[in-house]
């Protein structure tokens, strides 16, 4: 007998099966959680819906190495577990801060083995293949190239930084993405409706407490489960009786669980960090985001941070903040750490030293109050399309005063809210920074249309009494 065939077991897998790769009831909440089938997947619709080429490939039993990159918390080893379910391969796993090449040999050769004389594939898992080094990431190659092994790696990091090009060229690139909201409402409820939960609907919790949990949790269904873990043994929950878990306890739990590495208060330095934007102190800022930075925090929760700063607090006061946060961004995912750390300074001085405007974010309050409000109102005939067959039948189209006819680019009859709301106001620009002249553009655009509004009435009244003389 060779040494290939020595590790297979009774059942020809030699490796551990699929069921014990499911957590039991003493996992931490989150492993009890994991998906087991590619329905069971929450989010990642941009990779995993119908249609999209990993989920094609996979229905048609096929399967090549992939790189599975994105934030903490989004599901990628959860998915390679699916993935080598789905395809009925034995799941093996390796963690590139523990294993050395003499590892990676080990299970290529247990793979080809397994493929020559069982004729069952291997999925090898490298959790945080970043961190292989180039020696460790060769030694993947033979194995990937022959088809011994269908290699997943899962990162954090821009694959093509850290990866070697000769190992990436033999994978396909996914993308996943944080959770958003909704998606973590689905899976906070179902870890309290499903069996592996442990609660055996003993354990509600209220709309309130389910929206908290998805906050501080920022797309990652870990945190989220690991807060809701803490927010049900803070409610009582092995007490006599049902419980409910609703924000106060929540709150409670959160001051008990830490998010970021060095067990600080993760929301408040985050809170620390936007007020001292909006507060323009820049040494504050700076001071704030290294210090989280520092403590171990995702890079990328700062940084959409920023990006959601430069309009909600920022806006049209300076023009360029949104497209310098937006570069930050870009340059983290393409320079990474440390490095990127100039980008997010850059932001950040910038973004407080601008004068501030929130005039975006009260036109999408008041934008949104008035859609629903007002629900779907019809779209005025002379807005609506011209250009298929049977409009002209209809009217459609018919009475639109193109602006380029006239000699300003601006025709101040021409009504473009629903008849219902027309003249209301949703946008109020303030007069600070680089939103002085657009206000200033705004108040004489508004006054040419109320004054052709007047006028174009009297002359109306006007045609009406010469009909009736």
């Amino acid at each position: 007998m060779t040494d290939a065939q020595l590790f297979l077991d009774a059942d020809g897998d030699g490796a551990p099966s699929r069921s014990s790769n499911f957590p039991g009831s003493a996992a931490p909440l989150a492993a009890r959680m994991r998906p087991r089938t590619l329905d069971d997947v929450v989010g990642q619709q941009q990779a995993l819906g119908p249609g999209t080429p990993l989920r094609t490939m996979l229905e048609l039993g096929e399967l090549t190495s992939l790189v599975l990159w994105g934030p903490p918390g989004v599901g990628k080893t959860s998915l390679a577990t699916v993935i080598a379910h789905h395809v009925d391969a034995v799941f093996q796993e390796l963690s590139a801060v523990t294993a050395g090449v003499k590892d990676v040999r080990r299970i290529l050769e247990e793979g080809r083995a397994r493929l020559e004389l069982r004729e069952r594939r291997t999925v090898l898992f490298v959790d945080e293949i970043h961190r292989f080094n180039t020696t460790q990431q060769d030694a993947l190659l033979p194995g990937v190239e022959a088809g011994w092994v269908v290699l997943v790696g899962a990162t954090t990091e821009n694959p093509f930084f850290e990866l070697t090009a000769p190992l990436l060229s033999r994978c396909q690139l996914v993308r996943l993405e944080a959770l958003s909201d909704d998606d973590v409402a689905v899976l906070v409820r179902r870890a309290l409706a499903d069996p592996r939960g442990g609660h055996d609907g003993r354990v509600t919790i209220t709309d309130e407490a389910v929206q908290a949990l998805a906050s501080v949790a920022d797309g990652d269904a870990r945190a989220a489960l690991g807060a809701l873990e803490a927010a049900i043994a803070v409610s009582g929950a092995g007490a006599e009786g049902p419980v409910e878990v609703d924000v106060d306890v929540v709150s409670r739990a959160v001051r008990r669980f830490r998010y970021d590495r060095a067990s600080d208060n993760h929301h408040d330095q985050v809170s620390a960090f936007i007020k001292s934007l909006r507060g323009s102190d820049p040494d504050a800022a700076v001071y704030w985001m290294l210090r989280m930075l520092e403590s171990g925090e995702d890079p990328r929760f700062l940084a959409r941070r920023m990006v959601i700063f430069a309009s909600e607090d920022v806006g049209l006061s300076d023009r360029q903040a949104l497209p310098l946060a937006v570069a930050a961004f870009d340059a983290l995912d393409r320079v990474g750490l440390p490095e990127a750390r100039y980008a997010l300074t850059h932001a950040a001085v910038t973004l407080a030293v601008a004068p501030k405007s929130n005039s975006v974010a009260r036109a999408l309050a008041t934008g949104l109050d008035v859609v629903r409000r007002h629900g779907n109102l019809d779209v005025p005939v002379h807005l609506r399309a011209g250009n298929h067959r049977g409009a002209e039948a209809l009217g459609h189209g018919v009475g639109y005063d193109y602006p380029h006819d006239h000699a300003d680019g601006f025709a101040p009859a021409q009504r473009y809210l629903p008849e219902r709301i027309d003249g209301m106001t949703i946008y109020e620009p303030s007069v600070h920074g680089h939103e002085g002249p657009v206000a200033d553009r705004v108040a004489q655009l508004r006054a040419a249309r109320h004054q052709e509004t007047t006028s174009g009435g009297r002359r109306e009244d006007d045609r009406r009494r010469e009909d009736d003389t």
